[in-house]
């Protein structure tokens, strides 16, 4: 109910800002959502929403795995942590534009090389945020799955594992929220499709309701998936702890 409220409050504020600013650069809710009818019956809405999204899941999925073994690395063996953590730095702060153009530059402008910009640019995130994870694993844990000679395999599922599922839905909320945002750049500078590849049309074009279409066409998506699939996951990982009175 409050978030009908909040979508309610938002369309008010978004139509009274139109009528104060002017259509010419504020367009009205209709004129944007028949800008969106426009685009979806055509196809091109549903063809470059389902480009960017394929995108955001393979770098997204590409990132999360290597940062998740790389941070859990890192948190354990005080040697590998010596040696990734310059490279670590380096890369959190490295703008992710400069990725971006490099990898176009050195790789062309292909979908490899989107997708290896965009996944570079979420990985720093996922070590740190799995790094401090392995770092607060219980010895005691450790101890115990010794003690009882549990397998290898067997005590990284059911020991380690749960350890770090708060971490690994925190390093996952992170970088969906980072990614969503990095792909557009990547469409707007080096691909033919694509919600960043649109709003960069319409940018060209100075078209200000198709530009507002693909946007919140984009934005509610990345809603829709934010509390349909992030939420219940990160709940769900994070069950077992106890919670604040």
């Amino acid at each position: 109910m409050l978030r009908l409220v909040s979508f309610a409050l938002f369309i008010a504020t978004w139509w009274i800002g139109s009528l104060l600013i002017g259509d010419a650069k504020l367009p009205a809710p209709p004129a944007v959502l028949a800008a969106m009818v426009t685009e979806a019956k055509s196809g091109a809405l549903f063809l470059n929403l389902g480009a960017t999204l394929a995108r955001v899941a393979l770098a997204f999925v590409l990132a999360m795995a290597l940062g998740s073994a790389i941070g859990y690395l890192m948190g354990r063996v005080r040697l590998a942590n010596r040696l990734g953590d310059p490279w670590l730095i380096l890369l959190l702060n490295l703008p992710a534009l400069v990725v971006i153009v490099l990898a176009y530059i050195w790789a062309g402008l292909t979908e490899v090389a989107a997708i290896a910009a965009i996944a570079i640019n979420k990985l720093p995130t996922a070590v740190v945020t799995l790094r401090e994870g392995a770092r607060a694993l219980d010895p005691a844990l450790d101890e115990m799955a010794t003690v009882f000679a549990i397998p290898r395999g067997r005590a990284f599922r059911h020991v380690v594992l749960p350890q770090l599922a708060p971490y690994i839905a925190a390093a996952a909320r992170s970088g969906l929220s980072l990614v969503w945002k990095i792909v557009l750049v990547a469409e707007l500078l080096g691909r033919p499709n694509g919600v960043g590849f649109e709003i960069g049309v319409a940018f060209q074009l100075f078209d200000i309701p198709l530009l507002l279409a693909y946007s919140l066409s984009f934005a509610a998506v990345v809603l829709v998936i934010e509390t349909a699939l992030v939420q219940p996951f990160e709940l769900r990982v994070s069950r077992w702890r106890p919670r604040a009175a």
